[in-house]
């Protein structure tokens, strides 16, 4: 999945000049965490965020407070230079920047101008939709060797039985290199028969595994 399928187009923006107090206003406006600073060319200076408004805002529990601090201007207080990412860019690989950086927000550009945003709340919205949790189906994990052709060898017992697959994931199996776990979403909310004939394979369910096996 690219970056261009999830992200905001919409962006609020302010110039460098611009006042704290605008980045208050538009912040509460919009309900948003991050505001993008551009220039006439609507090209990258900054990002602020809330937290940077906050900071710089007089506490509200002061009575009589000086609030002479949000008619400095934005350049003051936005954090730069800014990561930015690219419309082509795999959402996968932009993960590891969010996580390694600990971002809430990353600009995206295209020819050297802004042309959106992707946000925490955008990545955590793709985890779910690559997941398959946001439609309705039945989560089965496999516990199967690691070696070439094992994913297509097993979905295949879902084809035998007609059950379409939502999405599948694999990660490993604790730290043992020989084994790996295949994690599938099938649309269906009886996976009895798919469990049964996974059990009669050479490969362990791991989930669900509280499912007693039918009586004869």
């Amino acid at each position: 999945m690219l970056v261009e399928e999830i992200m905001n187009t919409d962006v609020v923006t302010l110039p460098s000049t611009a006042k704290i107090a605008d980045a208050l206003q538009l912040l509460q406006q919009h309900r948003i965490r991050h505001i993008i600073i551009v220039n006439e060319h609507n090209q990258i200076e900054g990002i602020v965020s809330d937290r940077d408004v906050r900071d710089a805002s007089p506490s509200s529990f002061i009575k009589d407070a000086d609030h002479s601090e949000l008619e400095n201007e934005i350049q003051t207080i936005m954090s730069t230079p800014v990561i930015t990412i690219h419309p082509l860019d795999f959402v996968e690989e932009i993960a590891q920047i969010f996580y390694d950086e600990e971002f809430a927000c990353l600009p995206v550009v295209r020819n050297n101008q802004l042309a959106g945003t992707v946000t925490e709340k955008d990545m955590l919205y793709t985890l779910i939709q690559l997941t398959g949790t946001h439609v309705q189906s039945s989560h089965i994990e496999v516990k199967v060797p690691h070696r070439p052709g094992i994913l297509p060898e097993v979905a295949a017992i879902f084809g035998e039985l007609k059950v379409n697959i939502v999405s599948v994931l694999i990660y490993p199996f604790k730290n043992d290199p020989n084994y790996k776990i295949l994690v599938f979403r099938i649309q269906t909310m009886n996976p009895l028969p798919v469990i049964q004939k996974l059990r009669e394979t050479e490969y362990e369910l791991m989930w669900p595994n509280n499912i007693a096996e039918p009586k004869l």
